[in-house]
């Protein structure tokens, strides 16, 4: 059951994708500048943990 569940999850987010790549790519390539951003950012935070980490928690 969960398995069903989960292809459908997958299946409703691709077909959402599309809707919005198609309907408008504008707003679709601000949505992955936006999800990058957010990577970009956490990757940051986790470097600068791993610096704070490395150098004794000063």
């Amino acid at each position: 059951m969960a398995v069903n569940a989960k292809k459908v999850a997958v299946y409703v987010v691709v077909v959402f994708a599309l809707y919005v790549i198609i309907t408008d790519p504008a707003k679709a390539a601000d949505y992955v500048q936006i999800g990058f951003q957010g990577i970009s950012d956490a990757a940051r935070a986790l470097g600068d943990f791993a610096t704070w980490v490395a150098n004794g928690g000063k």
